[in-house]
């Protein structure tokens, strides 16, 4: 398997050149040469394996290069029970009605980004370790890719992370749970503005050639394949856990922000998992939702972007959408790369003659606000004793206009309610339980740097910091 980019202008790559690489050079996204297809003999295959080895089966399909058997290590050491505090690492959570929780937020940093970062944790220092080489990970969290990213990048020797995070936008457990890491390879950043300006300049620093080559610069954010191709394992486990038939249709709700958990169900459904929807949730920050239903793409400004209950979806650029709009228009690089460029001079691009498709490909959207996820939270809580968080609040919220009778529904849980404690007590006046290894989190001391909203000053600081 060889991977390509979005924007048509990188030669194939294997794998673990796409891994430690990030952005194309041309500023595109790597994919995958070809979707590998899974049967209904593969999925009954695969019916009993643990979630260590169903990952190994799915992910040799997108990684050729790296052997079947260090690969299954690689996996067998990411996804422990341990680190994911039972055997099943992603339970299934029933709710009512036909509706579950897909539990991806048993991880150590309780959230559904640990499903990918610990295994890119592993794959990273694999791969730097065959080279004799080292990387400096530069990223940008809107609250959980961060954390996620440092729990599994910390003390390792070869990698150092600059993450980059939007000053008083994230709750404070979360900031917590970032900045009151105290190791020499993390170095947290704060800027003035929003995720998006975050996620700007980390593409910014990626599109300077020399100096990403010059410093190893790599990425953990989703525009890395290897974060996408882990998440499509957790869609074949939930299928595999509810469908009792082998062309039982499963629909999925995601609450998405940057468009990557729910691109990597798409993925399951074109490989050939008998998905019926893709339930995308957004919140008051609705670019993609507006998109579903109009066809037109209009990122807002960073002004425009709301401050809202459920913060780490509060995003209005989404970087995995590319992916999918390369697909939609059968892999032309080349009107990608214009679509982008109109995008930067308009703000916005229109393909709503593509709308037919959406539903072709499994798609539709809804919207959630501040009250939804009040009453959702406590609906859910009062009538089957489960409590969510306000992501997985706006998830379950749009997933109920979508529900279809003998469908199984299951909503993608992203987070712990503890990461979000104000918005909970908010909602039912309770404090969420709090694992006992994270008693006092927020009163440790707090290691974080401003830094200027500027690539310049960031590529300074990475140029004093980095390990090369």
């Amino acid at each position: 398997m060889r991977y390509l980019s979005t924007r048509g202008g990188m030669t194939p790559q294997p794998f673990t050149d796409i891994l430690l690489e990030g952005l194309a050079p041309d500023g595109g996204l790597a994919v995958p040469e070809s979707i590998p297809q899974v049967d209904a003999t593969q999925l009954a295959a695969w019916r009993e394996l643990g979630y260590a080895d169903l990952a190994t089966e799915i992910l040799r399909l997108f990684i050729t290069d790296i052997e079947a058997d260090q690969l299954r290590a690689l996996c067998h050491a990411a996804y422990t029970a341990e680190s994911f505090g039972s055997p099943e690492i992603v339970p299934v959570k029933p709710l009512a009605n036909g509706m579950s929780l897909l539990g991806l937020s048993q991880g150590p940093t309780l959230a559904f980004k640990d499903m990918a970062m610990q295994l890119l944790g592993q794959l990273f220092e694999h791969v730097l370790e065959r080279r004799g080489s080292t990387i400096n990970i530069l990223g940008a969290t809107s609250g959980d890719t961060g954390s996620a990213a440092e729990y599994a990048m910390r003390g390792k020797q070869r990698v150092a992370v600059f993450m980059l995070s939007p000053a008083g936008r994230m709750s404070a457990f979360q900031r917590a749970q970032m900045y009151s890491l105290n190791e020499p390879n993390i170095h947290n950043l704060t800027i003035d503005g929003v995720f998006d300006d975050c996620q700007d300049i980390v593409k910014e620093v990626a599109s300077d050639l020399d100096f990403k080559q010059r410093y190893r610069i790599g990425a953990v954010n989703s525009i890395n394949w290897a974060r996408i191709a882990a998440q499509i394992v957790y869609y074949f486990h939930g299928w595999l856990r509810v469908a009792q038939r082998p062309d039982e249709l499963v629909s999925f709700a995601v609450p998405s922000g940057n468009f990557g958990n729910i691109l990597a169900g798409y993925y399951a459904r074109r490989m050939g998992l008998p998905i019926r929807r893709l339930v995308l949730a957004t919140n008051e920050n609705n670019v993609l939702e507006e998109f579903f239903r109009t066809g037109i793409y209009r990122p807002r400004s960073a002004a425009e972007t709301h401050a809202t209950s459920s913060p780490s979806m509060d995003i209005s650029r989404a970087s995995n959408f590319e992916r999918f709009i390369y697909d939609l228009l059968d892999r032309d690089g080349a009107r990608v790369s214009k679509l982008w460029q109109q995008l930067a001079t308009d703000g916005h691009f229109d393909l709503s003659s593509h709308r037919a498709a959406f539903a072709d490909h499994g798609f539709c959207a809804g919207t959630s606000n501040h009250a939804d996820r009040l009453a959702t939270i406590r609906q859910v809580y009062e009538s089957t004793g489960v409590l969510i968080d306000p992501h997985t609040a706006d998830g379950v919220k749009v997933a109920k206009a979508y529900q279809e009778p003998g469908v199984p529904m299951l909503v993608l849980e992203t987070a712990l309610p503890v990461k979000f404690a104000d918005t909970i007590r908010e909602a039912i006046g309770i404090e969420p339980p709090r694992p006992e290894r994270f008693e006092g989190l927020e009163s440790l001391p707090q290691h974080v740097q401003p830094v200027p909203n500027d690539a310049a000053a960031v590529k300074a600081l990475i140029a004093r910091s980095a390990r090369l």
